[in-house]
């Protein structure tokens, strides 16, 4: 199975507009009155049975299982035939709800996310149809079960033989999306190694550094935008809470979020794409995005976005036939990729890379681009031996061969 996600921009009417924003409305309410069951049951398990808690909660028996998906879609479907609001949206939207409830949870145990939290008033943004009826696409219509027909944008034609497998309707700052699961019944294979390489090392002064030389500036979306967020945000914070002034403001400021997403999120396609121009086989640092955005340099590491773009570039690469790869980033800074022996920088200030045992100068980034490449075709079953020039040749992979 193959799968891809197409998204285009909805035109819905003012009825349904409104039709939309209940059911989001009602899938918080779910959603909320679901977690506050797995909540409560959790806090009555969390003292001994000799101590008492120092807080008020609700006593439920010891024999109550704990809340499910399958026991809470079980609830849902009893409750809804005496709730009208409920009748009102779909079954299968609020299952959904449901399950999202459930992959949070399933998170925070498998993952380490934290505690799943509730959603106030205009915070739940989507809600997902996991099934179509047939011939979902008529033209420039999308056919919604209980909604209907919705004008959408369509930006590129639905490829032949895809089958639309579910829909999301996403509301944004600048309107309404519905997100199509498009799958097909085959295989697609793997790219394998092939063709040039190069190494990426994504930084701060530049995004990123590439093996062969070529350095990419940062775009600083956040930090270009951020005096312009920092006066709205300023004129939503004087208008009264509740107000329609402030409503209003707040929608200005998350329009000016969604452009700064949306410039990062450009500039990062099409680095992406220009790097699968260059090269069959493109290697990158496997780096820890959480511990970095908690250093010194945090808002300036989320402001680049390094996760996304190496999604991005992953992605792109698939689609592109060219062979992607992260390798280990532990010490790609410190060493030289002429020789293979560790130089010992100690300052981020020290931008330029100079080795003291071959005499190879370089820019630092470079260097770490360099050794990003070596590891990584390492790891495909070749190596790499500097020449005189600084030149790179690529050799098959032996015993006696170095490796970082």
């Amino acid at each position: 199975m193959f799968n891809l996600t197409y998204e285009f921009k909805l035109k819905p009417t003012k009825s349904q507009i409104a039709i939309f924003e209940d059911w989001l409305e009602q899938n918080r309410r779910v959603y909320n009155y679901a977690l506050a069951e797995r909540k409560d049951w959790f806090k009555s398990r969390s003292c001994q049975i000799s101590a008492c808690s120092l807080r008020s909660e609700y006593i439920i028996s010891a024999d109550t299982p704990r809340p499910t998906f399958a026991s809470q879609c079980k609830s849902l479907t009893a409750y809804r035939k005496t709730s009208e609001n409920l009748q009102r949206v779909h079954s299968q939207v609020l299952q959904q709800t449901l399950k999202r409830l459930e992959k949070a949870f399933v998170s925070m145990w498998e993952q380490g996310h934290g505690f799943p939290r509730f959603k106030k008033a205009g915070k739940m943004r989507s809600f997902v149809f996991p099934q179509l009826g047939k011939d979902p696409i008529q033209g420039t219509v999308v056919k919604l079960p209980k909604i209907g027909l919705v004008k959408f944008n369509q930006s590129r034609p639905i490829p032949e033989g895809a089958t639309i497998k579910q829909a999301r309707v996403v509301k944004r700052a600048s309107g309404w999306y519905v997100m199509l699961t498009l799958q097909w019944d085959l295989d697609v294979p793997q790219p394998m190694p092939h063709g040039e390489a190069i190494g990426i090392d994504v930084g701060i002064s530049h995004f990123a550094a590439v093996s062969n030389g070529q350095l990419f500036p940062n775009p600083k979306p956040f930090r270009k935008l951020e005096r312009q967020l920092k006066l709205l945000q300023k004129r939503v914070s004087r208008k009264c809470p509740g107000s329609s002034n402030r409503a209003k403001a707040q929608v200005k400021v998350s329009r000016l979020h969604e452009r700064i997403a949306n410039i990062r999120k450009n500039y990062h396609w099409e680095l992406a794409h220009n790097l699968c121009d260059w090269a069959g086989m493109i290697f990158a640092e496997s780096l820890n995005l959480k511990a970095l955005a908690k250093g010194m340099l945090g808002k300036h590491c989320l402001d680049a976005g390094w996760g996304q773009f190496l999604q991005i570039l992953e992605q792109c690469c698939f689609k592109r036939g060219v062979f992607f790869l992260k390798v280990d980033a532990k010490k790609t800074s410190q060493i030289c990729p002429n020789c293979l022996t560790e130089t010992g920088k100690k300052l981020l200030s020290e931008r330029v890379h100079s080795c003291n045992h071959c005499g190879y100068i370089t820019d630092r980034d470079v260097a770490a681009a360099q050794a990003v490449r070596i590891r990584g075709l390492a790891a495909v079953g070749y190596t790499v031996k500097m020449l005189s020039e600084g030149k790179l040749t690529r050799v098959p992979m032996t015993k006696e061969s170095p490796s970082l």
